[in-house]
């Protein structure tokens, strides 16, 4: 039975290791994945080192920011932290 307890315990604890730290980071990944494939022109956003911008132009790998005093900055778009404010959808007449 002694040889039993361990491999349950040590089971278990994978288990409790998976739910509490693994799935939570899956799910964090998945979500910042999402976000950054669903950046448009327009949007207002944070880079991971804290610059806010809109974004003047976009392709696969990078991004242009356009800044408070009308520079423009190129980034990875991986640097992207959160969007503020999302650019207003265009109404087709």
């Amino acid at each position: 039975m002694g040889q039993y307890g361990s491999i349950i315990s040590l089971v278990l604890m994978f288990v409790i290791f998976y739910f509490l730290l693994i799935r939570p980071q899956q799910k964090r990944q998945k979500a910042v994945t999402s976000m950054q494939s669903s950046l448009k022109k327009g949007d207002k956003i944070v880079t991971i080192g804290g610059l806010h911008g809109f974004i003047d132009s976009i392709d696969d790998t990078k991004i242009v920011l356009k800044c408070g005093d009308g520079s423009r900055l190129t980034y990875d778009r991986s640097a992207i932290r959160e969007v503020t404010e999302s650019a207003p959808e265009k109404e087709l007449v």
